[in-house]
């Protein structure tokens, strides 16, 4: 290397440690800076129109939230019935009426309708679920007259196939067979039929393994005739259209449709609660690696309280900084995912806690749940914490309608509990309006201890004893006796 080379070198050398050492120092400033976290910024403003709500003669509402500038449209028809007026021992009757509607029509057959959706650059999705069946499909403005087309012949002209029957059951059954391995599927399930029993909400919205061979084609053909009907359905569109094409559209493509006589499907109100006389479950799944621990409450429509309630989900178990989290898996090791859901009905709501965990580790997850939902009882949320869910929980609200599907789905979400869409622009003022006081209140009236129901799912060996003194009233089942159809108990006789 020649002399100039080498005094090069070592000057770049002598360069590359300065700048180094520069670069160090400003890396442990910016951890410094970064020791306390920012405080949460202000809320973006969410800016949506109002929805417009127009009506066809024959009773179909059609409600356009507008997403302008953005050539898509979210075309959603939704029936405002569904698993909740399934027949007491055909559960899923109406999950396979709404699965099937895509299955075939009078003018298409199953492959011929997905192709025609698929040509338009996009797809029919249907199914149904509590209180709702809905199909929806998402294109661009261009295509959405022969969109809706292809949606208006599966909600008006199924067949009902029946071998499409016979397939959609057959894979039914081998999805249940599945989720019937998992503790979390039978740890929820088992929940919820110890709150609402063999009433409206109790019976799982798919079916179970009992019920779905009980299903004909005339379940299917009837629960049609109930429930769809233009008096009793829908259509939201969310995208780039006008009111005065929203309604030339539905006029055109569901203004033949007849109304039925008499009323619509009605909820069977008197077996809404029918609760079951046990407030706590052991499922038994002595081959399971990890147990499932569901702690559940029931709670009232969220109406006036609707924005308190999110709010108390949020603190509760909403996300990655929510008290169960932060206190089962960061704090203790003991879950890869603790967190809660409110799952708001028509005529009900549920807070549900969900926690994966190692057997020996479920006893002791019982109990933290429980302390967590008694100090959202007894003590208000802090003022700091409160701020940062809250502004969490907004900000998880707007990215969720920037889209045009998630704008019909939270459009399509006031609409199934009853509420006025235009409530939509409120939400964010609602929730701003939310104190630490609102949620204790909520809390206290609806989460006090007698009211919660407890399940665990797993290897019932490893945890039983220690479960006794969190949930001593707990009654053991074996995962293979598990009978969600019946009105006294879980277990088969």
């Amino acid at each position: 290397m020649s002399t100039m080379a080498l005094r090069l070198a070592r000057t770049c050398g002598t360069l590359a440690l300065l700048l180094g050492g520069v670069a160090s120092g400003i890396a442990w400033a910016q951890a410094d800076d970064f020791a306390t976290p920012p405080r949460p910024a202000a809320p973006r403003p969410l800016r949506i129109d109002a929805p417009v709500e127009q009506r066809l003669p024959n009773g179909l509402r059609v409600v356009l939230a507008q997403r302008r500038g953005v050539q898509l449209v979210t075309a959603q028809l939704i029936v405002l019935s569904g698993s909740e007026i399934d027949p007491p021992e055909r559960a899923g009757v109406a999950s396979m009426t709404a699965g099937l509607l895509t299955k075939g029509t009078r003018r298409h057959s199953a492959t011929a309708l997905a192709r025609a959706a698929e040509s338009l650059g996009g797809s029919l999705d249907s199914g149904a679920g509590a209180d709702r069946s809905d199909v929806a499909i998402t294109v661009s403005v261009p295509r959405l007259d022969a969109a809706l087309a292809l949606l208006g012949e599966a909600v008006q002209q199924p067949t009902f196939a029946q071998r499409e029957l016979d397939r959609l059951r057959t894979q039914t059954l081998d999805d249940l067979k599945v989720g019937y391995s998992r503790p979390g599927t039978l740890a929820t399930l088992a929940a919820q039929h110890l709150l609402f029993g063999n009433g409206a909400y109790g019976r799982p919205s798919g079916g179970t393994p009992a019920s779905l061979p009980r299903i004909r084609r005339a379940d299917l053909l009837a629960m049609h005739r109930l429930a769809y009907r233009p008096d009793n359905a829908v259509l939201v569109f969310a995208g780039d259209l006008d009111a005065a094409s929203a309604l030339r559209l539905a006029r055109r493509h569901f203004g033949t449709w007849k109304r039925a006589r008499g009323a619509p499907a009605a909820l069977p109100a008197t077996t809404l609660l029918a609760g079951l006389p046990q407030s706590s479950a052991v499922i038994d799944m002595p081959d399971a690696g990890q147990a499932a621990v569901v702690v559940t409450a029931p709670m009232p429509p969220l109406g006036r309280d609707r924005a308190a309630g999110a709010m108390l989900n949020e603190v509760l178990g909403g996300g990655y900084s929510s008290r169960l989290n932060q206190e089962i898996r960061i704090q203790r090791g003991l879950s890869y995912s603790a967190g809660s859901q409110l799952d708001a009905r028509r005529a009900a709501a549920t807070l549900r806690v969900v926690v994966q965990t190692k057997n020996p580790s479920a006893a002791e997850v019982v109990t933290l749940v429980q302390a967590e939902l008694d100090r959202l009882v007894a003590t208000p949320v802090g003022e700091a914490e409160f701020a940062a869910r809250k502004a969490a929980l907004i900000g998880e609200f707007s990215r969720g309608v920037e889209t045009t599907a998630g704008l019909g789905a939270a459009v399509a979400t006031l609409v199934v509990a009853g509420l006025p869409p235009d409530e939509l622009r409120r939400r964010i003022a609602a929730l701003e309006a939310v104190t630490p006081a609102d949620v204790q209140r909520l809390a206290a009236a609806h989460l006090a201890p007698a009211r919660r129901r407890i399940v665990v799912a797993g290897a019932a060996a490893t945890f039983g004893d220690a479960l006794r003194a969190a949930a001593p009233a707990a009654v053991t089942v074996p995962a293979a006796a598990l009978d969600l159809e019946r009105h006294d108990g879980l277990a088969a006789p």
